[in-house]
C-alpha cells in the first residue's frame, strides 16, 4: 500500500491520563512525521501552552547512560540518543501500528507479501554534511542485523534478502518470506552514518540525521546536545541545545528537578511523579503507546524451576493487583500475558488464567513432588521500582513457601545476563515490544524469542506458533489475530516467563517545557519541544 503524511491533530488531554513516574524500559524504548502537521500529532505538554519559542537551553536528567556496545538494544540510555539524534525510515503514531512518512515518503508491499519498495525523502543530510542516500538504509538495516550488536529485531532484519539500492532515493526490500512486522522493523532502525560506525562501537561519535547533534560526552556523567541547523523538517528544532545529565539515584534526580538544575527528569519512582503531578509547576506525561509490561522472569533449566507445576504455583501466588497500586501507583493493569488492551493480541478471557490463588499454588507444590530450594531473585540495582516489586514478589512466594534471596545487580551486568541468559533462577523487570506488532515480542525480544530467550525455554510448538504468526503478511488481519491466539496458548501453558501488570512509563517535567512527544519504544522526542 502506499501512504502519505496524516495531519489529524489528537487532543493534548488524551497523553494525561493519571499521574505516574518516570521510568525508562530496559528493552523497549526518531518519531516525528515528515511535515509539522505529523510533528504536531505526537506533542504532549501543560494545557494551555503558548505560542512555540525559538531558543534555549533544556537541562534534563537520566538515570542511565547511552552503553555503545548495547547501543541498538533499546536500552535506557540509548534512547536518549537515538531520540535526539537519529531518525527512521517510518514512524508509528501512538495509539496503533500504522506506519508514517519519516525518511520514507510512501511505499508498496507486494500483494504476495515477498517485497516492499520504499520511496526516500532527497533532503536529508547526516551531521558530518554527507546526503543520506538509499545505501545508507541499506547499511543501517545489514548492521542491525549484524549478531555482533544484539539488536532485539535482528532476525527480522535478518529476513530480508536482498536490497536494490541503484536509486540513491529509493529502497527496494526482498523477504525470504511475509514479515507481517516489516514496518516494526523500519520504525526501530536508527539511520546510521557508515563511515563512523567505528567510532559509534567505540562511544566516540554519535552521527545521525536527527534534529541534534551529539556534540559532547562525558561517560556516566553527561551528553551534549546542539540544535542540526540543517535538519530537515523546517525550522525545526526549536531549542537551541540539550544538556543531559547521568543521575542514578532517583532522589537525587528528584532533588535535581525540584531545584530546578533539571527541568525533565526520566528515572523517578511512581510515587514521586504522582506528586509532581499535583504540584503547581510540575507535569507528569504518561507515555501512552509506549507501554511496557513488569514480569517475573523463570531459568528453566534451574531444577525446581524446570516443574511446570513450580512455575504455575508461583504464577498463582503473585499478588498483581497489589504491585500495580502500589509500586506503579496504578499506573497500569493486572496481565496474565504480555499484550496491552491496545493489541490485536489482547484477550480478556485469557488474562484471567492464573489469578492470585494460595490454596492453588500450594496444591501445585505438593503435586511437584517436594520443597522448592532457596531461588536467587535479581532486578537491576538502584531502580527504586524494580526493587519494590521483587520484595514484593518475595513476600508471595514466601507465602506459599518457596524462599528467595534478592540479588541486586548492577544495570550493565543485568543488561548483559538478560541477553546472555545467564540468570541463576528468577529475576524481574520490564519487557516491552508488545505494543508493536504481537509477532514482533516472539521473534524478537530476549525474554520471548523463540528460538533463544533468557529463559532458555525450548520448544517446538512454541517455535511454530511464533513463526506462523509472523509470516501472516498483514499482521492486523483476522488470520493473524488467529495466529496470535495460539501464541497467546504457549505462553500461557508454558509460563516461562509470568506476566504481572502492563504499565504506562512516564517521565516529569518543569511545566514550562511544552511540545515534548516520544516513540512507542519511550524514547524522548525534543523536534517539537519548546521552553515556554
Amino acid at each position: 500500500m502506499s501512504t502519505s503524511p496524516l495531519g489529524t491533530h489528537l487532543d493534548r488531554r488524551t497523553f494525561f491520563r493519571g499521574a505516574g513516574i518516570a521510568a525508562a524500559a530496559i528493552f523497549g524504548t526518531g518519531l516525528l512525521g515528515a511535515c509539522a502537521s505529523a510533528v504536531e500529532e505526537q506533542q504532549a505538554g501543560a494545557a494551555g501552552a503558548a505560542e512555540p519559542v525559538r531558543g534555549g537551553t533544556l537541562k534534563a536528567g537520566i538515570s542511565e547512560d547511552v552503553l555503545p556496545a548495547t547501543f541498538l538494544t533499546n536500552t535506557a540510555g540509548s534512547t536518549v540518543v537515538i531520540g535526539l539524534a537519529y531518525d527512521s525510515l517510518i514512524s508509528y503514531p501512538h495509539d496503533r501500528v500504522e506506519p508514517r512518512p519519516r525518511l520514507a515518503t510512501g511505499w508498496q508491499l507486494a500483494a504476495d507479501g515477498l517485497s516492499l519498495s520504499l520511496d526516500l525523502r532527497d533532503d536529508v543530510t547526516f551531521h558530518s554534511g554527507r546526503p543520506f542516500t538509499s545505501a545508507d538504509a541499506e547499511f543501517s538495516i545489514r548492521t542491525y542485523a549484524d549478531p555482533k550488536w544484539t539488536a532485539q529485531l535482528r532476525g527480522t532484519a535478518a529476513a530480508i534478502t536482498a536490497f536494490d539500492t541503484s536509486d540513491p532515493h529509493r529502497l527496494v526490500l526482498a523477504f525470504a518470506h511475509p514479515l507481517g512486522n516489516i514496518f516494526d522493523l523500519l520504525d526501530t532502525v536508527p539511520i546510521l552514518d557508515r563511515e563512523s560506525i567505528d567510532r559509534l562501537a567505540a562511544g566516540e561519535a554519535f552521527i545521525g540525521t536527527g534534529p541534534f547533534r551529539l556534540t559532547a560526552r562525558t561517560p556516566n556523567t553527561a551528553l551534549t546536545f546542539e540544535r542540526n541547523e540543517n535538519y530537515w523538517i523546517p525550522e525545526r528544532p526549536y531549542l537551541d541545545r540539550v544538556e543531559v545529565s547521568v543521575i542514578q539515584d532517583a532522589q537525587a534526580l528528584l532533588s535535581s528537578l525540584r531545584s530546578g538544575q533539571v527541568q525533565l527528569a526520566n528515572g523517578l519512582n511512581y510515587r514521586d511523579v504522582e506528586t509532581l503531578g499535583s504540584t503547581a509547576g510540575y507535569q507528569a506525561i504518561p507515555l501512552e503507546g509506549a507501554e511496557l509490561q513488569v514480569y517475573v522472569g523463570t531459568n528453566v533449566t534451574h531444577p525446581a524451576l524446570g516443574d511446570l507445576r513450580v512455575r504455575k504455583a508461583i504464577a498463582h501466588a503473585l499478588d498483581r493487583d497489589r504491585i500495580v497500586t502500589e509500586v506503579f501507583r496504578g499506573s497500569g493493569y493486572p496481565v496474565n500475558l504480555p499484550w496491552p488492551k491496545s493489541s490485536p493480541a489482547y484477550d480478556e478471557a485469557r488474562n484471567s488464567t492464573y489469578p492470585r490463588d494460595l490454596a492453588a499454588a500450594r496444591d501445585l507444590l505438593t503435586e511437584s513432588g517436594g520443597a522448592v530450594p532457596n531461588l536467587t531473585l535479581s532486578y537491576g540495582a538502584g531502580n527504586p521500582f524494580y526493587e519494590a516489586t521483587a520484595q514484593i514478589v518475595q513476600a508471595n512466594l514466601a507465602d506459599i513457601g518457596i524462599a528467595t534471596t534478592l540479588d541486586p545487580q548492577e544495570y550493565a551486568t543485568f543488561v548483559k545476563n538478560l541477553i546472555g541468559a545467564r540468570f541463576p533462577g528468577l529475576w524481574v523487570t520490564f519487557h516491552s515490544w508488545a505494543q508493536y506488532v504481537p509477532s514482533t515480542l516472539t521473534v524478537s525480544a530476549y525474554p520471548f524469542n523463540a528460538r533463544k530467550n533468557a529463559s532458555r525455554f525450548d520448544s517446538p510448538e512454541y517455535v511454530a506458533a511464533a513463526d506462523a504468526a509472523w509470516q501472516v503478511p498483514d499482521g492486523t488481519s483476522a488470520e493473524a489475530i488467529a495466529a496470535y491466539g495460539a501464541v497467546s496458548d504457549e505462553l500461557l501453558d508454558n509460563l516461562f516467563l509470568i506476566e504481572i501488570g502492563v504499565i504506562l512509563n512516564q517521565i516529569a517535567a518543569a511545566e514550562a517545557v511544552q511540545g515534548i512527544s516520544w516513540t512507542k519504544r519511550s524514547e524522548l522526542q525534543l523536534t517539537d519541544t519548546y521552553l515556554a
